[in-house]
């Protein structure tokens, strides 16, 4: 059996092994975090049969949990560091053509550093390294925000840093008063002892907790970095940190709830802020202009809909849920990598300035209007399964204010319909006599975009590619008992 260890060593090392190769052989490096992700990928996959089974517990050091840092490979984190690596994988290929100006090792070496502390953070089981991992990620972002050093992007990476960081130390802050109580940082050591204290005594680091996750989760009204950094990073960026960043963040929230404190009574509350980030996601997004901004908040509302689907709180919520993100994220990606060749043949980020490109740019321009009618919901794409679970995990508890609230998140969708047809509209419908000479995306960025196409699809058809491991995956966060005793179980 491979070591889950390898997901976090191997990329981590290649990344800081970049600079070194650039020496060398400059041109080689911008193969590196293909040959990296492609690595993980593989890992991901030989790993997934095995957790289903058992989660897979690394101890580092020679120690026990837990007194040791220690891994847990179950279904939830494989399922995570696979669709990282995938995500990661074809937009480091697309990456390879788009990516040309600048200090390119860099751009890989930071873009290698995101996804291995997204990688971490999925996979620890020790909370203080989950912190470690975190900041591995939001470091990288923001660099990468500010990587084209452009007014623009480096205001935003300001912007994103300064939020950033507030959010950073209230969730060093929450840690500490968690250490402070229990004297150990081990996740299942922590959730196995939480009923000793008084509630009292959890909640304020608990919300320090989630809010500081919460900022990178863009959950409302934490979310104001997002338009502006998705805006002004370059498209490959703006595809990692809506399909990859903000989810990770969504997990680690999960993880928390769920597994270390089992707030049952704080999941009524997280579902009203996910229908609030929803709808504000929704709405913004329908009065913008500019593409990418309006991606960008089309993105806070899918997390919302997908906080929401979590704190159902059920096996067909949890189970939705993380199939809506699995949506998303391949979605999300394709729709940013689509929009930034699109960008790059106009020279603008203005909705209107699209006019015509479905005749000049088909094969991407189709690849776009796929990724949007699969967030919208349509069959035969992906987000039509994910959506359909959402809705019947609502209507299955029976309990009114989740059926108000899925009705809240229907009209959202309604809304989010209106702004991508009008998107797909100005692609096809609308004549563009300025410039003649635009040409298709080149060919090493298509082969990405048609392996999100295919994936969107070919799941979309077949929803039962991925619902056993979403099934397994939802199993592990609602059974903290049997986290504790994966984890413990030598010891207890």
């Amino acid at each position: 059996m491979v070591n889950p260890v390898l997901l976090i060593a191997v990329p981590l090392g290649l990344a800081f092994a970049i600079p070194l190769f650039a020496l060398f052989w400059k041109a080689a490096v911008k193969y590196i975090p293909p040959a990296a992700l492609a690595f993980n990928l593989v890992v991901s996959l030989l790993l997934l049969p095995r957790v289903l089974e058992n989660s897979v517990i690394v101890s580092i050091g020679g120690w026990q949990p837990p007194f040791c840092i220690n891994l847990v490979a179950g279904p939830v984190g494989v399922l995570f560091s696979t669709i990282i690596a995938l995500v990661g994988l074809l937009v480091s290929v697309y990456a390879l053509d788009y990516i040309k100006e600048g200090a390119t090792e860099k751009y890989h070496m930071l873009y290698l550093l995101l996804l291995t502390g997204a990688t971490g953070v999925v996979l620890t089981g020790d909370i203080f390294n989950l912190f470690v991992f975190f900041e591995i990620l939001c470091i990288s972002s923001y660099s990468l925000v500010a990587y084209l050093r452009e007014k623009s992007g480096i205001e935003s990476a300001v912007k994103y840093l300064i939020q950033g960081a507030v959010g950073s130390s209230l969730l060093l802050i929450g840690i500490g008063l968690l250490y402070g109580l229990f004297g150990t940082l081990n996740m299942a050591d922590i959730a196995q002892s939480i009923r000793s204290v008084s509630p009292i005594s959890v909640f304020v680091p608990m919300v320090l907790i989630v809010a500081g996750l919460g900022v990178e989760a863009a959950i409302f009204p934490l979310n104001a970095w997002l338009p502006d950094a998705h805006s002004s990073a370059p498209s490959s960026i703006s595809a990692i940190l809506s399909g990859i960043a903000i989810e990770v963040g969504l997990y680690a929230v999960a993880r928390v709830i769920f597994t270390i404190f089992g707030a049952q009574s704080f999941l009524t509350f997280l579902a009203l802020l996910g229908i609030l980030t929803l709808l504000v996601g929704e709405m913004c997004a329908f009065c913008q202009n500019n593409i990418k901004r309006m991606l960008a908040y089309s993105s806070i509302g899918q997390i919302g809909l997908i906080l929401f689907a979590l704190a159902i709180a059920t096996s067909y919520g949890v189970t939705g849920g993380l199939f809506q993100l699995l949506s998303h994220t391949l979605a999300k990606a394709l729709l940013f990598l689509a929009t930034g060749y699109m960008i790059y043949q106009t020279g603008s980020m203005e909705i209107s300035a699209l006019e015509g490109m479905g005749k000049k740019m088909p094969l991407t321009c189709l690849a776009f209007t796929i990724g949007a009618f699969s967030l919208v919901g349509l069959p035969p794409f992906i987000g039509f399964p994910s959506k359909f679970l959402v809705v019947r995990a609502a209507l299955v508890t029976k309990e009114t204010i989740f059926i108000i609230f899925i009705g809240l998140a229907l009209l959202g969708t309604v809304i989010e319909a209106a702004y991508f047809f009008r998107v797909v509209q100005v692609l096809y419908f609308k004549a563009d006599m300025t410039n003649p000479g635009r040409k298709e995306a080149p060919f090493a960025a298509l082969i990405p975009m048609f392996i999100f196409v295919i994936l969107i699809v070919i799941v979309g058809i077949y929803p039962k590619l991925v619902t056993d491991v979403l099934n397994s995956a939802a199993s592990e966060l609602l059974s903290r008992t049997e986290y504790i005793k994966a984890v413990l179980g030598s010891i207890l």
